[in-house]
């Protein structure tokens, strides 16, 4: 049954997922999250960073690492499988439309009306990112005043650079994450 679940949910993130794995973000919390509460929302976003530092599509990954906390190795191959699935059929179908019928106006104002959609999806997965880092939780508190004041520098440092000086986001992010193991590691010595 749990690898039914497992094909089911991933088959859902990889058949609604379009724009990528920052778009499919919100669909994979509401999946392994709130659905099914496989992960709890901080393991969530430990998985969001590793699937962005590792190699391979964030959606590939979240489903691998799900399914192996699951439902081991293949529970990994059946929420793989089913992350992939949907993407190959839609791809092909959608390429043998694009080819044979790319000329119409129906086929371009399609697309042009997709591509909002896309951004509003991928803009709540990133507030979704930062409201958890800042504050520690899903939703934005009453008391917008009792923020971790080390996630925003980080945040507002990493932000900088990235504006400044045009770095690689990995870079950054290596820089980040070595600030704030410093820096909560300082605190933690201090306190």
């Amino acid at each position: 049954m749990i690898y039914l679940q497992l094909f089911w949910s991933f088959f859902q993130i990889g058949l609604f997922s379009i724009g990528g794995g920052y778009a499919a973000m919100p669909l994979i919390q509401n999946q392994v999250v709130d659905l099914h509460p496989w992960l709890t929302m901080t393991q969530f976003a430990d998985i969001m960073t590793i699937a962005e530092m590792t190699p391979g599509p964030i959606a590939i990954n979240s489903a691998t690492f799900v399914g192996i906390q699951v439902a081991g190795f293949p529970g990994a191959v059946v929420a793989t499988v089913g992350c992939v699935f949907p993407s190959c059929v839609i791809v092909m179908t959608l390429a043998y439309v694009y080819y044979r019928f790319r000329g119409l106006n129906l086929v371009q104002g399609i697309l042009a009306g997709i591509r909002p959609a896309v951004i509003a999806l991928i803009a709540s997965a990133g507030i979704s990112l930062l409201i958890l880092a800042i504050y520690g939780q899903r939703t934005l508190p009453e008391n917008l005043l009792g923020f971790d004041g080390m996630a925003v520098v980080i945040f507002l440092a990493a932000l900088f650079v990235l504006r400044k000086w045009k770095c690689s986001p990995l870079w950054v992010m290596a820089g980040s994450g070595a600030a704030g193991v410093l820096l909560y590691w300082l605190q933690g010595r201090l306190l």
